[in-house]
């Protein structure tokens, strides 16, 4: 196994990653936002409020966003597999 080989592996492995967690870093930092913008304009601070909405809005994206997660994370393993193959024969 060459060394272009492994970094290829570990560059396509950090593609995906970052691929799958944007999203939904995205979409608590935008809940967030909106929450603490409302938290200011009516001037209530409490925690709760804040984390619970974030939380459900995430838990509901992640539900939404699965089967293409499922799908990208099936696509990289049958490519390991693939380098694997090529690599042994």
């Amino acid at each position: 196994m060459s060394q272009d080989l492994v970094l290829e592996i570990f560059s396509e492995a950090i593609l995906l990653a970052f691929k799958l967690a944007v999203p939904t870093l995205l979409i608590a930092m935008l809940v967030g936002l909106i929450i603490a913008i409302l938290q200011a304009a009516t001037q209530v601070h409490e925690q709760t409020l804040t984390f619970a909405p974030k939380a459900i809005i995430v838990a509901l994206a992640l539900l939404a966003m699965g089967p293409w997660m499922c799908s990208s994370i099936i696509d990289f393993f049958n490519y390991i597999v693939d380098l694997m193959q090529r690599v042994t024969l």
